[in-house]
């Protein structure tokens, strides 16, 4: 689990419920007709503007945020010189034994289509393809939650209208201002709270994510092209290298040395 985003969320809801309780009971920020309006609404405007299959889809690329990167780039690097050291001794057939010391489902395809006979472009434009959609997929995803960090606000500031028309017109009866200035109020808190605490931040941490992935992707693409074309290992960590930050570009060969 990514504890940043846990400790965050966590930490955000936490000083803003122990700023509630200070001044009273939380029960005074639960209002339904202001739930219904900013919840109700958003929900509503959402399926509006996207198909249900991709707010459905939208849930599951989001656990992403919750999740920890499983490699760096520069284990990914030293993963594919040591494949390709032993596929330029053994053969390309030999890559079939190490399969089973990768994890990552992208990285074993390119590995199989190597064991399989694909020709180094063609490998390279397949993956290639599939990166592409990865990429689009976590786009909407990310895209998805701003749309919803833009609505929820809209929502607050319609029910804060509605609060205020519902107060002008009973201002005769002292008794129905108070729960007509509470909708008011509280839809714009429940907007800002779902953009700001929830749907931006977590679009944010998917759009890194997404760029962290595709990065990884693209390393195992150039390399696994690199290998099939029989390239040198200095040849192919060099080239590799061109993806990660220049404090990440340790030599595995001057590790050996």
């Amino acid at each position: 689990m990514d504890l940043s985003t846990i400790i965050g969320i966590v930490a955000a809801f936490g000083l803003m419920l122990m700023a509630i309780l200070q001044g009273g009971s939380i029960m005074m920020f639960v209002n339904t007709p202001s739930l219904i309006i900013v919840f109700g609404g958003t929900i509503g405007v959402t399926l509006v503007n996207y198909p249900f299959d991709d707010i459905l889809g939208t849930i599951s690329i989001v656990k992403k945020t919750f999740k920890t990167q499983s490699s760096s780039s520069a284990n990914r690097i030293e993963q594919l010189i040591r494949f390709a050291g032993k596929a330029r001794k053994e053969g390309v057939l030999s890559l079939q034994s190490v399969i089973a010391e990768v994890d990552d489902p992208f990285f074993i395809k390119g590995l199989q289509m190597a064991v399989d006979g694909q020709e180094p472009d063609n490998l390279k434009e397949m993956l290639d393809r599939e990166i592409e959609y990865i990429e689009e997929r976590h786009g909407k995803g990310a895209s998805i939650l701003l749309a919803i960090g833009a609505t929820a606000p809209a929502m607050g500031m319609i029910g804060t209208l509605i609060g205020l028309v519902q107060m002008l017109q009973t201002m005769s009866d002292p008794s129905s201002i108070g729960p007509a200035m509470a909708v008011a109020l509280l839809t714009t808190f429940y907007g800002a709270v779902i953009a700001n605490v929830l749907c931006m931040p977590l679009a944010g941490k998917l759009k890194n994510r997404s760029a962290t992935e595709i990065l990884d992707k693209t390393l195992v693409a150039e390399g696994m092209k690199s290998i099939l074309e029989g390239e040198n290992p200095r040849v192919i960590e060099q080239k590799l290298h061109a993806f990660v930050a220049p404090k990440e570009r340790e030599s595995n060969f001057n590790k050996k040395g």
